[in-house]
């Protein structure tokens, strides 16, 4: 068994990959006070403010480090996930741009609804969104960083894991990306010069 060491001001995580080949068997949505909306052409500004309210909990950074010409050419299908007051408090971001696949890029939640019910219902609209005529695989990357319900809800839903990788990365914390109390549960290790 090996270690590996990080660099003061880096995070690890285990990153694994998911699939599905084939469309799982049709069943009615799950009911729910929530309701996508999709955002065509978003404004970087207001995705960025979604995005880190979705996953700032779990160290999501990489959409907050672009430049707002990048952002645009990166998100391909965004639906915002509202509440009943209009409140924008998910996200469902999909990628279509490797014919015959849909890249399920993130799904998340406003860290205040974990464990009210609500992700059997995101999990089927993502799942009923992603698979349309042409589609043969469906497939999304989670990690050690994510919810810890991330990973059995994947498999539960119908995925199969079939690799393994080790992710570093400096911390987004420390330079500024997301604040330093972001995601309280991966403690801060910083240089301390010496």
């Amino acid at each position: 068994m090996a270690l590996i060491a990080l660099k003061p001001g880096e995070v690890g995580a285990v990153v694994t990959y998911l699939e599905m080949t084939s469309a799982p068997r049709p069943k009615p949505l799950p009911d729910s006070p929530l309701r996508l909306v999709p955002w065509r052409q978003p404004d970087p500004a207001k995705y960025r403010i979604l995005f880190e309210r979705v996953g700032k909990r779990w160290l999501w950074f990489s959409r907050l480090a672009m430049d707002d010409d990048r952002l645009r050419g990166e998100i391909q299908e965004l639906h915002a996930v509202i509440d009943r007051t209009g409140t924008e408090i998910g996200m469902i971001e999909l990628d279509f741009r490797q014919a015959g696949e849909c890249l399920i890029r993130f799904l998340g939640l406003v860290p205040e609804l974990a464990g009210r019910g609500h992700g059997r219902w995101l999990f089927a609209q993502t799942l009923a969104l992603a698979w349309r005529p042409g589609i043969g695989r469906v497939h999304v990357n989670t990690c050690t960083l994510d919810h810890p319900a991330a990973l059995p809800a994947y498999l539960k839903a119908g995925f199969r894991a079939y690799k393994r990788a080790l992710e570093s990365f400096p911390d987004p914390r420390i330079g500024g990306l997301l604040p330093a109390d972001a995601a309280p549960q991966i403690p801060l290790v910083e240089d301390r010069g010496g």
